[in-house]
């Protein structure tokens, strides 16, 4: 239990600013939806927005997930791992800027943006610059500081959020291009702060260190690309595939609509801070495969919790983007359930990891990115944005169960099926009594919010008395 109190101890801090930074983000959401001069506008956000993620994943090619495999191994001295990983990456961003300003116009071109060319400079600017600081970030995390990990990454979001504010409404230039300029002004003075925490103190380059890191993480390489795709493909491809005239538009309406869902995305991903590097660490401990399970079964019963609470308060989450955006509000229960299976996907992938045996994790994203691939192609010239996020649904449910039933042969875990499956049925039993009340009576929102916050009772009711997970973390010893 020792385990999971520290667990709780670290989602705690780094759920905290993450669930903060993204409450914040989300006050950009409404600002660039009112704001902005059309749907167009923002799906340009959208567009772009895509193309850096993927492009983040290729630039620090898996070496965030190689430095806490090493750092951890008592063969390898940290110190050596952290300045290699720092200056490698140092260099590589470095000359992908160089080669963005000498290419930014072909490179526009080929994005669709030749008359804006001045979009991708800044933000694939901003994304090399993002690239080498995953690997100072990372050293915060190893070094288990959370306060100014957290603190580090809020500023990023205060920045970004008062530049947007200051030209976008103070100075009244409702323009795409101020959306990215706040971006880079803010990403390089988060990385100036960052720097007097983490430049290497010790240590030397250590070209063997370097062989091993990439023979390690490069299979990671592929299978981040592979996921991003997975994640980004829908609004990378959706220009390209829709047949309308107004591509920009339903593209600006899908992406702003599916940040309304962003609630599932902050737990997660608070949760991958402080799990990632307390399973490495705990991997010398035979017992740890107890806590990844009971992780795993901690994780589920909160996900489903907050798929309700969003599910049924959707009638005031919608404010959150322009009326303009709102016939796009049916696909987020479609977008939450994606966000579950992408965490349980995240939590099961642990074992190909910590057996070293990382050629499965490229396995299953290569795997997903095809079923995303042809179902984006087939479906996106027929209904627009549904099979962009149907897409999505498909390939982590089809991945999050190749890599549990492949996973349990491997490297078994003994996760808590019974349970698991009790909290399953009792959400989709209160999603049935839900929409069955929405559909069949002419209730207005704030009596069907009431239904909603009844049917949260019932949830909670019966989490708190028999597995309310905090209880047990905090008084067990």
């Amino acid at each position: 239990m020792s385990e999971l109190k520290s667990l709780a101890k670290d989602t705690a801090i780094y759920g905290l600013s993450s669930i903060i930074g993204k409450f914040l983000n989300y006050l950009l959401v409404p600002l660039y939806t009112y704001a902005l001069a059309r749907t167009a506008d923002y799906g340009i956000v959208t567009n772009i927005y895509a193309w850096t993620a993927l492009l983040l994943v290729i630039l620090t090619y898996g070496m965030e997930t190689g430095f806490f495999r090493f750092a951890n191994r008592e063969d390898y001295n940290a110190q050596n791992v952290y300045k290699t990983a720092f200056l490698t990456l140092l260099c590589s961003s470095a000359v992908f800027t160089l080669l963005v300003v000498i290419f930014h116009q072909p490179i526009a071109n080929v994005l669709g943006y030749p008359d804006h060319a001045e979009f991708v400079e800044m933000m694939f600017a901003t994304v090399a610059i993002d690239a080498f600081a995953c690997i100072p970030f990372a050293y915060l995390r190893y070094q288990k500081r959370p306060i100014v990990f957290a603190s580090l990454k809020l500023l990023f979001v205060i920045l970004n959020i008062a530049f947007n504010i200051l030209f976008l409404v103070i100075l009244g230039k409702n323009d795409v291009f101020y959306v990215f300029l706040s971006n880079i002004l803010a990403t390089t003075i988060q990385t100036l702060c960052l720097l007097p925490f983490t430049l290497p103190k010790g240590g030397h380059f250590d070209a063997h260190i370097l062989r091993e890191m990439l023979r390690y993480s490069l299979p990671l390489l592929i299978l981040g690309v592979a996921g991003i795709m997975n994640q980004t493909l829908d609004r990378i491809l959706f220009p390209y595939l829709y047949t309308g005239t107004d591509a920009q538009a339903q593209l600006g309406i899908y992406g702003a609509c599916f940040k309304v869902a962003m609630v599932m995305m902050m737990f997660t991903q608070a949760f991958r801070y402080a799990y990632e590097p307390f399973v490495f660490a705990k991997h010398k401990d035979r017992q740890s495969v107890e806590a990844y399970a009971d992780a795993m079964k901690y994780y589920i019963i909160f996900s489903y919790l907050i798929l309700l609470g969003v599910i049924f308060y959707l009638d005031i989450f919608r404010y959150i983007v322009a009326s303009s955006y709102w016939e796009g509000l049916k696909i987020v229960p479609v977008v939450l359930w994606t966000y579950v299976f992408q965490g349980i996907y995240f939590n099961l992938s642990f074992w190909y990891k910590l057996t070293d045996e990382t050629k499965w994790g490229a396995y299953f994203s290569l795997i997903g990115l095809v079923i995303t691939l042809v179902l984006q192609i087939i479906g996106v010239p027929r209904i627009g944005y549904w099979a962009s996020c149907g897409s999505s649904l498909v390939c982590y449910l089809v991945i999050m169960l190749l890599s549990y039933f492949i996973g349990q042969h491997k490297a078994p875990i003994p996760y808590d099926l019974k349970l698991i499956g009790a909290y399953t049925a009792l959400t989709l039993g209160l999603l049935a009594v839900y929409y069955a009340i929405r559909l069949t009576t002419d209730l207005n929102m704030w009596w069907l919010m009431g239904v909603g916050t009844l049917l949260i009772g019932i949830y909670l009711f019966i989490l708190t008395r028999k597995d309310f997970p905090l209880s047990a973390i905090l008084h067990r010893k």
